[in-house]
């Protein structure tokens, strides 16, 4: 005879449109849908408790991330010090500044290569990007690699990619920024794969005409590290996967892992990448603690993270 389920186990229950439409409400009953609802649910229950036990709160997010509306998400969480640290790549810093100067529009995911090119559009999926926010973002870069060459060579100071991203903030002055509100409330962006995409290409044709001009990515590193010794508390939320989850989960093991973890990804652990790796992986390597309060919402961060935001640090 099969053993009876305890009373902790919720029975399978789906929202009551009869009862109209609470949002609230319907948040709430993914706990009891199942799949990937429960662990939505799980999810806004863990970023809440890292919010009321005031944890250190780390968030990665890849550049797709900012190609996206989520850039919007993002800047409200660091124009109101929602978060503490954050972890990028260079497409997530270099498209912040890039739609200061103008707007990314919505496609079709179905387009004709042909008829985008010859009409100077780039597309992220079913977002296209216009060659134009290139070449501002390239006129706006430039000035400042020369005027921290120029300090470089005088006072000795050698910049750090989060110190190049506060810069670029304090220039560009614009209120709908990450980088802006960063550099504004001191929020640190690291950023390990600076030298990617076309801040890296700038980068690399400027160190061709200054060959001395050096940015000390080393010392961000420790930055990061150091970041998380010592902490009452800390949690990670990682949206997608790549260097920027990798960065601030390698930083945790510096504290015996962190508290709290919040994975929102498709990626899969059949392939090995830490892309895909579920949180008990991190367990593993010392990134999560063993008695860590985590969860991985397989899904399309697009969707999911403006609500768990709803739900969690836009009610705090």
């Amino acid at each position: 005879m099969r053993k009876k389920i305890g009373d902790k186990n919720k029975a399978v229950r789906g929202y009551d449109f009869d009862k109209g439409v609470n949002y609230s409400d319907l948040m709430r009953s993914f706990s009891s849908v199942g799949f990937q609802a429960g662990h939505f649910a799980r999810a806004v229950e863990i970023v809440n408790e890292m919010i009321e036990k005031k944890a250190k709160i780390f968030l990665s997010y890849t550049s797709n991330m900012v190609t996206s509306g989520l850039r919007d998400v993002v800047k409200y969480l660091v124009k109101n010090k929602k978060v503490d640290v954050l972890s990028t790549t260079a497409g997530g810093v270099e498209e912040d500044i890039m739609k200061c100067f103008g707007d990314f529009v919505v496609g079709d995911f179905k387009y004709s290569a042909g008829k985008l090119y010859d009409k100077g559009f780039n597309a992220a999926g079913n977002i296209y990007v216009h060659d134009d926010l290139y070449l501002k973002f390239e006129s706006f870069v430039n000035p400042i690699l020369e005027e921290l060459y120029k300090e470089q060579k005088e006072k000795g100071k050698i910049i750090t990619p989060s110190e190049l991203i506060w810069k670029l903030g304090e220039k560009v002055d614009d209120r709908t920024s990450i980088c802006y509100w960063a550099w504004k409330n001191k929020i640190p962006i690291y950023c390990s794969a600076l030298t990617d995409g076309a801040l890296g290409t700038m980068i690399y044709i400027f160190q061709h005409k200054k060959k001395d001009f050096v940015i000390d990515i080393v010392d961000d590193t420790k930055r990061l590290n150091d970041s998380t010794t010592g902490l009452k508390k800390s949690g990670v939320v990682c949206l997608g996967g790549g260097l920027p989850k990798h960065s601030v989960l390698i930083a945790q093991i510096f504290r015996d892992g962190a508290d709290y973890a919040v994975y929102i990804n498709t990626g899969i652990s059949e392939d090995g990448s830490d892309s895909g790796a579920p949180t008990r992986e991190a367990i593993t390597w010392g990134k999560l603690k063993m008695n860590s309060k985590s969860v991985k919402v397989f899904g399309d961060a697009t969707i999911l993270f403006p609500l768990l935001v709803a739900e969690s640090f836009a009610k705090k």
